[in-house]
């Protein structure tokens, strides 16, 4: 349940930064979203009085922070100037399958053959959803940045599921929030004042808000809770439903039109959903 919370919150993600991307600029919506969400974190530690963790685990919350502070979100945010989030939906549904396999080989969890089957389902589709309807029968140059993208989440979600067995799930992404500050906050103000926002308007910056509040903060508090709690690979795997609601939400904001290639694609995922749900791990 709780990961699945976190993945209704990230399912917006993706086209709230399509339509954000135009007014600030990929760095301040793909970096910027970040120092908003570290006040929040701030807030929330000193109110707790959580200390700071212990030297063992900073090179790890380092980990953590290049994949879910810098790595995804600017990536995405980068490749959706050129590509719509409809197709970034289908693309980034091979996460499940990559956090998974990260998760196996950094901490040992096994699981199943007929797990990786039904995992590897779901990334068969998404490669074929992105030859089928690239360019000339090729994938596009943002698919790229995509799949980069998802192997920093892959690698950010099992580093800090591991770290949050330990300090707790919300007190992880603050903590790598925090400790993101140092290059988020200077890259923000450059990226603020030479990209000239000048037409500012009310759903951008609402867009804004919520990437950093809900998709950058808020999302986490649920999601490293739930990897916490029943597995990396098996909570991971929620995610396939993540191409489902983001076209969803990509018709319904941003007037993008839903081939019947990507819905084939996001109702075979979905099925492999089930199928991982009900695979044994050990």
């Amino acid at each position: 349940g709780l990961g699945a919370l976190g993945v209704l919150i990230f399912s917006l993600t993706l086209p709230i930064t399509k339509s954000t991307v135009p007014v600030f600029g990929p760095l301040v919506v793909g970096i910027g979203r970040a120092v908003g969400a570290a006040a929040l974190a701030l807030i929330v530690l000193r109110v707790k009085k959580v200390p700071f963790p212990e030297r063992r685990l900073r090179g790890r919350l380092l980990i953590t922070a290049a994949g879910v502070v810098f790595g995804f979100p600017l990536l995405t945010a980068l490749a959706l100037q050129h590509a719509a989030a409809s197709r970034g939906a289908i693309v980034v549904g091979i996460l499940p399958a990559a956090t998974a396999l990260v998760g196996t080989i950094r901490h040992g969890e096994r699981p199943s053959r007929q797990f990786w089957l039904a995992a590897s389902g779901g990334l068969i589709t998404v490669v074929i959803f992105a030859i089928v309807t690239g360019t000339n029968g090729r994938p596009e140059a943002a698919d790229g940045l995509f799949l980069l993208a998802v192997l920093a989440a892959a690698i950010g979600y099992a580093e800090g599921a591991a770290i949050s067995r330990e300090i707790g799930g919300w007190q992880t992404i603050s903590w790598a929030l925090v400790v993101s500050l140092p290059l988020t906050i200077p890259i923000t103000v450059l990226a603020m004042s030479s990209h000239g926002i000048e037409d500012l308007t009310g759903p951008a910056i609402l867009g804004l808000v919520y990437v950093s509040v809900g998709s950058m903060f808020l999302g986490f508090f649920a999601w490293y809770a739930g990897l916490s709690m029943a597995g990396v690979a098996r909570v991971s795997q929620i995610q396939l439903i993540l191409p489902i609601l983001t076209l969803v939400w990509s018709a319904l904001f941003l007037d993008e039109t839903i081939t019947t290639a990507a819905v084939i694609a996001a109702l075979m995922v979905l099925g492999f959903v089930v199928a991982t749900r009900r695979a044994p791990i050990g």
